[in-house]
């Protein structure tokens, strides 16, 4: 089934949402460029810090006054379900507008991105109904029990690389545990938040509850640094989130869930087989999205008597793949998110490659009939440690290639210096299975496989400079909740 489409047909949206109402703004102009042709689509206003403090205003006013946070669990599920049911009746619709302004192909959209955005928030509207306190043991004399309350308004910054499901994973559990949600989505992927918060009123979610702000740095920073934001969720690179944090102590202490970049090591034990099978899952890894993703496995790090034939096997697969805009079903290699960052890619390959790392494949830009940002997808070998290539994530599709002679210095090139967001893990051996992720420093780590998986009750984040907190499952429902301790005296 295809499902091209032509995208100057879709409506893109790049207003404000307060109060339910689309608000265009007076700020400063930012341009909407279309990532898989360059072709200017819009422009965005950016929030100021009047409005962002409107926004802000607006959530706590409509948090407080529809009683949403006091309102029955049973209720705030309702609203949920519905909001979910609506998402999927205009998939269509939401998923055009998502391919036609972001890196994210159409067929990818509407097949997995907007099923699994729909499944959270049923999973999340689930959970409702099933937070609790509990009872400690104390003396006789006494009664004490912890109470879960929400934060009040959440502030949400959320990155380019996945538009729809980051605004769904920021914004469903803080609702359903009765905060309200303030959006930042990306500057450079406006459109798909504006929607689903839309959608989210349309379905019942009193207006103000759910309010979406358009901008870049200075607009996250005036939300972060709002006196009525309860608590930060950030997804993006380290730089940023250390800038988040510093935001966030300007006017007191505020507590923070980011997840932020990754080095992902792809580390292959020296029993794997099947390398046809395991190639596929490999360059899977780190060519999903061009490896515009968080936990992309931009490190393949095998024994040395199987790294050359593992790494052909990779080569082939990658060099298959077809670039090509976002709307054609046929392209198996999305651009990149705009010019700037694919420069900044081509840069990085060349001060790696002037410190010693060769290029198996690629390391150019793609020769395409569209005027976007195409990369060649590309394998390194050599990467000095000292370089920026290692250092440093491409957030392109780039994959390093290292060999390893004992179990003990694969472990040791796995764990990187600064990030430690995920790994993976193949092996065929059981007991290494079940050994060697507590060797491995990183938030989640897969073993024989790679990437987030359609389970929504398993929790997702980094360690390090990484970032720390949980998105999903019901640690990530948790930390939308801060609990209050309660002491009675019977005495």
């Amino acid at each position: 089934m295809s499902h091209d489409f032509d995208p100057n047909g879709v409506a893109v949206l790049t207003d404000h949402l307060i109060d339910g109402r689309r608000l265009a703004g007076d700020g400063a102009e930012i341009a909407l460029i279309r990532p898989s042709d360059g072709a200017a689509i819009g422009t965005i206003r950016a929030a100021d810090e009047a409005l962002v403090d409107a926004a802000m205003r607006s959530a706590a006013k409509a948090r407080t006054s529809s009683g949403w946070a006091s309102a029955t669990p049973l209720e705030r599920a309702r609203v949920l379900k519905a909001w979910a049911d609506l998402i999927d009746a205009r998939r269509t619709e939401l998923g055009r507008l998502e391919a036609a302004t972001t890196t994210r192909p159409v067929a990818d959209v509407l097949t997995r991105d907007l099923v699994r955005a729909a499944g959270a928030v049923r999973y999340f509207a689930e959970w409702a109904d099933k937070i609790e306190g509990s009872l400690i043991a104390g003396a006789n004399s006494g009664t004490t029990f912890l109470k879960p309350e929400p934060y009040g308004v959440i502030a949400s910054i959320a990155p380019f690389n996945f538009p729809a499901i980051n605004a769904i994973w920021k914004s469903a559990p803080a609702l359903a545990t009765g905060n309200a949600v303030v959006l930042k989505p990306s500057d450079l992927t406006p459109s798909s938040a504006v929607m689903i918060a839309e959608l989210a009123i349309e379905a019942g979610l009193p207006a103000g509850l759910f309010n979406v702000v358009q901008g870049a740095g200075a607009t996250g920073s005036a939300l972060v640094r709002h006196p009525l934001t309860g608590k930060i969720t950030f997804t993006g690179s380290s730089a940023t989130g250390a800038r988040v944090m510093a935001d966030a102590a300007m006017t007191g202490t505020k507590p923070l869930t980011l997840e932020l970049g990754g080095k992902t090591p792809q580390l292959v034990m020296d029993d794997a087989h099947d390398l046809d099978a395991l190639a596929a899952t490999i360059a899977g890894g780190f060519l999903a999205n061009a490896g515009q993703v968080c936990t992309a496995g931009t490190r393949l790090i095998a024994p040395r008597r199987l790294l050359d034939e593992l790494t052909d096997k990779i080569i082939g697969l990658a060099q298959a793949r077809i670039a090509g805009p976002t709307w054609d079903t046929r392209a198996t290699l999305p651009p990149i998110i705009s010019e700037k960052q694919a420069a900044r890619i081509d840069r990085m390959l060349a001060e790696t490659v002037a410190d010693g790392a060769t290029v198996l494949t690629g390391g150019r830009r793609c020769a395409t009939m569209n005027a976007g940002a195409y990369v060649e997808p590309t394998v390194l070998a050599g990467v000095p440690d000292t370089s920026v290539g290692f250092r440093e994530e491409f957030f392109g599709p780039v994959l390093s290639v290292y060999a390893y002679d004992d179990e003990d210095e694969a472990l040791a090139m796995a764990n990187h210096p600064s990030y430690a967001l995920a790994a993976s893990l193949y092996t065929t051996s059981a007991a290494k299975a079940l050994a060697l992720p507590a060797r491995l420093n990183a938030g989640t780590v897969w073993v024989n496989g790679h990437g987030r998986q359609p389970d929504f009750a398993t929790p997702q984040g980094g360690f390090a400079g990484s970032g720390f907190g949980k998105e999903m499952g019901r640690a990530g429902l948790e930390g939308f909740l801060r609990f209050k301790t309660v002491w009675l005296n019977h005495g």
